[in-house]
């Protein structure tokens, strides 16, 4: 009895585990299922109206005809310019953050700020775009200015992604950098930023995932109501799917359904297209990082 006794224990440990990641496993599945059938929902209302001339033509008759390649380009302009912007500064601010300041007040304090900005609403920020880039800076209703309000608000994601991401290389390939006599700045830009870059990308995408999707910012900077041209230079407005969806659904009468969920369909795709191209390039960057 006494020697079966440890063989009954590890059986039942075993049975807990089985029962432990069962549970886990239903939960992962509550999860995603309505993540699924909201995107199979999205679909078969959606596809219906997806054609070439719904992804390259000009809307028109009110928007209740034609496409949305307005909506497109502007989308992805808007996209583009966030990512000028706010990429360079944000990785900038977290390496000096995570590599160059001190552990002080004045630090804890920033950090704290910029977590902070990142639970403002969005049309916080699209209110200090008008007010600062729109009136005050005179850049008026265009892309420069969306794109700048845009950047402010996924600054906060992507410099706290990124310092988390530097953070997480270990400390002894920056002792062995500098033994091997290597700057501060060439150890941080040879040997810290290229294994952090995985990381870094994740809180890139997600950023400018959130920039595509949003209306708020757009709508008081940037984004035009009916504009079936594409815009010249970065000072134009523009049209962009999330604003062209809010207005499709809530001030075009007698708009077909089907075109308000195939702009859905298109914006979750150009999304989907974005995650996957970052996608590829940080699962080349894992595979050559040497830890």
């Amino acid at each position: 009895m006494h020697n079966n006794h440890p063989s009954s224990s590890v059986a039942k440990q075993i049975r807990n585990e089985k029962i432990g990641f069962s549970i886990f496993t239903f939960l992962t599945f509550l999860t995603v299922l309505p993540i699924i059938a909201v995107i199979i929902y999205i679909i078969y209302l959606g596809a219906p109206a997806i054609s070439w001339e719904f992804i390259t033509a000009m809307p028109n008759d009110g928007m209740r005809a034609g496409g949305i390649w307005p909506a497109i380009i502007g989308t992805l302009y808007l996209t583009l310019g966030t990512a000028v912007f706010s990429v360079p500064l944000g990785v900038a601010a977290a390496i000096y953050l995570s590599e160059y300041a001190a552990d002080n007040q004045i630090t804890r304090y920033i950090r704290l700020a910029i977590i902070n900005l990142a639970g403002i609403p969005s049309v916080v920020y699209g209110l200090f775009g008008l007010g600062l880039f729109v009136i005050f800076l005179k850049f008026g209703t265009s892309i420069l200015s969306a794109s700048l309000t845009l950047s402010i608000m996924t600054l906060p994601v992507i410099i706290t992604t990124t310092e988390e991401a530097l953070r997480a290389v270990p400390r002894s390939f920056r002792v062995v950098s500098v033994s091997l006599g290597a700057t501060k700045w060439q150890t941080i830009r040879r040997v810290v930023l290229p294994q952090a870059i995985p990381g870094i990308l994740t809180g890139v995408v997600l950023g400018l995932e959130r920039a595509a999707g949003e209306t708020a910012p757009i709508l008081f900077t940037g984004a035009a109501f009916f504009l079936p041209r594409l815009p010249n230079s970065p000072m134009d407005a523009t049209m962009a799917l999330p604003y062209h969806l809010f207005v499709i659904s809530t001030q075009v009468p007698g708009m077909p359904i089907q075109i308000q969920y195939g702009t859905v369909l298109v914006l979750m795709v150009f999304v989907l297209v974005m995650n996957i191209i970052v996608t590829i390039i940080r699962s080349r960057a894992r595979a050559r990082r040497q830890w």
